[in-house]
């Protein structure tokens, strides 16, 4: 279960096997069923997760009942509130589980002794948050400059199986659109095809 986290890991940065099997006995595996919580609104972000098998969903519900998304997160991709986990603050979002689901969870403790033990973990979790601010950066400048074709089409080309795997009214969530835009938009760059 831990072949996408060591591939995800060896990718960004140098580790002898023994420094990956130490890894390996401080993430305990998690398995979630499609529409179960990894984590509740109010309640205190315990783990990060890392993704090896499925799909889930951060989001919040606003004053109106709607549930704007932040974040799609699925297979080599970490996911948690990163605020609640490292401050123990409660929670402002919910995470929940689109499909079954595999994770990988390190607690703040753990994670701690990671960093301390091997301290080419800093290396690899600083580089997983630079590219974390970019990616939200690009996001937060396109949802307020790009029209609703340009952001469809980004999420396309960013996660191409995306849109096979999350409910339409999910996606129109996500580009912060409503759904009969997004029908209408698909329809439009259906027929140019």
């Amino acid at each position: 279960m831990f072949e996408l986290l060591s591939k995800s890991i060896k990718e960004r940065v140098s580790i002898t096997e023994e420094e990956l099997e130490f890894c390996k006995t401080l993430f305990l595996p998690k398995k979630l069923r499609k529409r179960q919580y990894l984590l509740q609104e109010g309640d205190v972000c315990k783990y990060t997760s890392f993704v090896e098998k499925g799909m889930l969903r951060t989001y919040t519900i606003d004053e109106k009942g709607n549930e704007p998304i932040l974040q799609f997160s699925s297979e080599g991709w970490w996911i948690a509130d990163i605020y609640s986990f490292l401050t123990d603050e409660p929670s402002h979002y919910n995470i929940e589980a689109l499909e079954d689901c595999e994770l990988l969870q390190i607690s703040k403790p753990s994670w701690e002794i990671l960093l301390e033990k091997i301290p080419v973990f800093e290396r690899y979790f600083r580089i997983l948050t630079q590219n974390n601010l970019i990616a939200t950066q690009r996001r937060l400048m396109g949802s307020m400059s790009e029209t609703a074709e340009e952001k469809y089409l980004k999420l396309i080309d960013n996660f191409p199986g995306c849109i096979q795997r999350v409910p339409q009214h999910m996606i129109a969530s996500y580009l912060g659109i409503t759904r009969e835009t997004l029908s209408r938009l698909r329809s439009q760059l259906a027929s140019k095809k």
